[in-house]
């Protein structure tokens, strides 16, 4: 990296430096890349101005590998993830996997715009069980910190109602009914787990909060929203993608308002993308479609590279997101679909507008289909490059920008941020929940 520190790499081809937009056909300028060209980069804390590579177990979806940055690395040209089977757990934090997970969180992010990534997708495409994803969140969550994430992720919301409220339910419990029935069968029909916005516009005067304040000394309602580039998963013999948003709080039955006017899928003959019948549970709600990868892009079927990605304006109402499968559009929702829901009484959520880092991760799970016998170890997943794209009037690429600024509410709490296992807030970090002027009394703070 000697000499090539800048947010855009010195190895990106001219031919590269603008795109347009899939939405709008306005010319959107490259204002970061990452070409992995130079042999031999690490990514240990430190190393890099960009990038760090994680060192824990991602207990969130009770994955089967320990995420180790010396899984990491450069090397032809490409940024390689490899996971392998190891033949003695107890060296490995008792563990069957070993892998890694690299993230630019606190480094590099962007608000709106284009994010896109030439990737090689590990293993084959019949062989099930490995978990590669490469995706987006809001800063002030830091994923695998369990306690930065908690009543942060995966909200998008800015308003003081029931929405900010633990399983958003009445301070009684009583109700709303789509918050008590109707819900996650898997969970006694109840909606939502989750245990309410930590950084909410319901947040009281002088707690602890990263701001905006509004000129009536109200809050900006904060969070650590995620939309994912992909995740990949094999099903029925062939290779798949969910290209996925997350929100919070949730729509009656996890069910956002899909109709035509508030969708668009591409007609494609690789894609042949569908809206994924998961459409959530009490700890998420997901908007997310399904669709085929190019089947020859796996590491052992062959070897070729697909562009996948997505464009998202922030905001409400005409804001949407479009993701990128085998370098086409694959399909389009607009912020329209998130609009208010009486049944669950909360307002629209805005498709994110704080500022996203970028993740990639190489995983494996019993959560996230049927882990095959078949499998080859050691799987690498290749990157060839990732590139970000903003139209040249709308550049926002800080971690920490003036209207949802993060810097010192993070260098506030930065040990929940440095250690993995501190998972909890309250309990885990000894930290108060702030308060919500909801559940104080006659509603005052």
């Amino acid at each position: 990296m000697i000499g090539n520190y800048g947010l855009i790499d010195l190895d990106t081809p001219k031919s590269a430096y603008t795109k347009k937009s899939l939405e709008t056909g306005e010319e959107l300028v490259l204002v970061f890349s990452d070409e992995f060209n130079v042999e031999g980069r690490t990514f240990y804390a430190g190393d890099d101005p960009y990038w760090e590579a994680v060192d824990f177990w991602y207990w969130g979806t009770s994955d089967l590998e320990w995420y180790d940055p010396k899984q990491i690395t450069t090397k032809d040209g490409y940024l390689q993830i490899k996971m392998e089977k190891v033949t003695d757990p107890s060296t490995n934090h008792n563990l069957t996997y070993r892998s890694g997970m690299l993230q630019s969180w606190n480094k590099f992010c962007f608000t709106g715009g284009l994010i896109e990534a030439s990737v090689r997708l590990p293993g084959s495409h019949s062989a099930g069980g490995l978990w590669p994803a490469l995706w987006t969140l809001g800063n002030l969550g830091r994923a695998g910190y369990g306690a930065t994430l908690e009543g942060l992720w995966p909200y998008s919301y800015d308003n003081c109602d029931i929405g900010t409220l633990p399983n958003q339910t009445y301070v009684d419990k009583s109700g709303p009914l789509a918050a008590i029935s109707g819900g996650d069968q898997y969970h006694d029909d109840v909606l939502s787990y989750l245990p309410g916005q930590r950084l909410s516009a319901c947040t009281c005067p002088g707690e602890s909060h990263p701001g905006p304040v509004r000129s009536d000394g109200t809050y900006v309602g904060r969070a650590a929203p995620e939309i994912d580039v992909f995740e990949a998963i094999i099903e029925g013999g062939k290779g798949q993608i969910s290209q996925s948003s997350q929100w919070a709080p949730y729509n009656a039955g996890y069910k956002w308002d899909n109709t035509t006017a508030n969708y668009k899928i591409y007609d494609d003959d690789v894609s042949q993308t569908i809206l994924n019948p998961y459409m959530g549970g009490v700890f998420q709600q997901a908007v997310s479609g399904l669709s085929f990868t190019n089947q020859s892009c796996y590491e052992l079927d062959g070897g070729c590279f697909a562009t996948y990605g997505f464009e998202y304006t922030t905001g409400f109402d005409n804001a949407y997101i479009t993701w990128i499968n085998n370098g086409n559009p694959s399909w389009r929702h607009y912020a329209s679909g998130l609009s208010g829901d009486t049944a669950t009484e909360i307002v629209a959520r805005p498709i994110s507008e704080e500022p996203m880092y970028i993740i990639t991760n190489l995983g494996i799970s019993h959560g996230f289909g049927t882990v095959d016998e078949n499998l080859v170890f050691p799987a690498t997943m290749s990157i060839d490059w990732i590139r970000v794209y903003q139209p040249s009037g709308s550049i926002a690429v800080s971690c920490d920008p003036e209207d949802h600024p993060t810097a010192d509410y993070i260098n506030t709490y930065i040990e929940a941020y440095s250690n993995p296992n501190i998972t909890t807030w309250v309990d885990g970090y000894k930290q108060p929940w702030p308060k919500n002027k909801l559940q104080q009394t006659n509603q005052q703070c």
